[in-house]
């Protein structure tokens, strides 16, 4: 590639809407037409490490705590990333929630941006080190809730005692000691997810500029500091 990878790194409590302000993100980029380079989506779930059957058959009880650190494979993630910010090509696991386990990998090829979701997105300094711009969505903790008990019981065709259950003893607890301390690292806070369209707009013009003129030619500054302050 001619130039370096832009890479965002997303961040948020669980169901804050993540997901849904990435894609809205490359809606508006393919609405617009303007751009020509590409983008992609990575989440940090992809990274779960490989659990032992002990673990797995906790996991299955809801009694593992996926919200936490240690349950994700650092180091090869830190690679993947690198590799992608080289401009090289990465294999990424592909996890299957049912089992719990890693079941494949994919080839991701390098972008001219790259976002990259999860909940603790922003929580290892070497990942922090690789990231162009820091985003985290802000959600209060009901809506995240309702929505993490609809995904879980549908999506997940879990039990509701059981996705209650994990949320009071695992998510909530996880959220306050590691993922929310984290907000303090970011460029741009995103208050109410995607329906913060005005935040997300100008989130899209600062990536119209990367990929339309280039990494190398933009001066990187964030969006706070290109609306005189964070958008609200």
């Amino acid at each position: 590639m001619s130039k370096k990878p832009f890479l965002i790194g997303i961040a948020g409590g669980t169901c804050c809407g993540k997901s849904e302000v990435c894609k809205r993100i490359c809606t508006e980029l393919a609405i617009d037409g303007a751009t020509t380079g590409n983008i992609i989506i990575l989440g940090h779930k992809s990274f779960y490490r490989e659990f032992s059957e002990e673990e797995k058959c906790e996991a299955a009880k809801g009694n593992f705590n996926f919200d936490h650190p240690s349950a994700f494979d650092d180091e090869l993630m830190v690679k993947a990333l690198q590799q992608l910010k080289n401009g090289e090509v990465a294999k990424i696991p592909k996890y299957d929630y049912a089992t719990h386990s890693r079941e494949d990998y994919q080839t991701i090829q390098p972008a001219d941006v790259i976002l990259f979701e999860g909940i603790l997105v922003l929580y290892h300094k070497a990942v922090r080190e690789l990231l162009d711009m820091k985003i985290f969505v802000d959600t209060d903790c009901d809506t995240r809730l309702a929505r993490r008990v609809l995904r879980d019981t549908v999506e997940h065709n879990r039990d509701i005692d059981t996705v209650l259950g994990q949320y009071t003893k695992f998510v909530k607890r996880s959220f306050e000691d590691f993922t929310l301390p984290t907000k303090r690292y970011a460029d741009v806070i995103i208050p109410r997810g995607v329906d913060n369209t005005v935040a997300i707009q100008l989130i899209v013009q600062h990536l119209e500029d990367i990929m339309n003129v280039g990494v190398k030619n933009v001066r990187r500054r964030t969006v706070s500091e290109s609306s005189g302050g964070r958008p609200h």
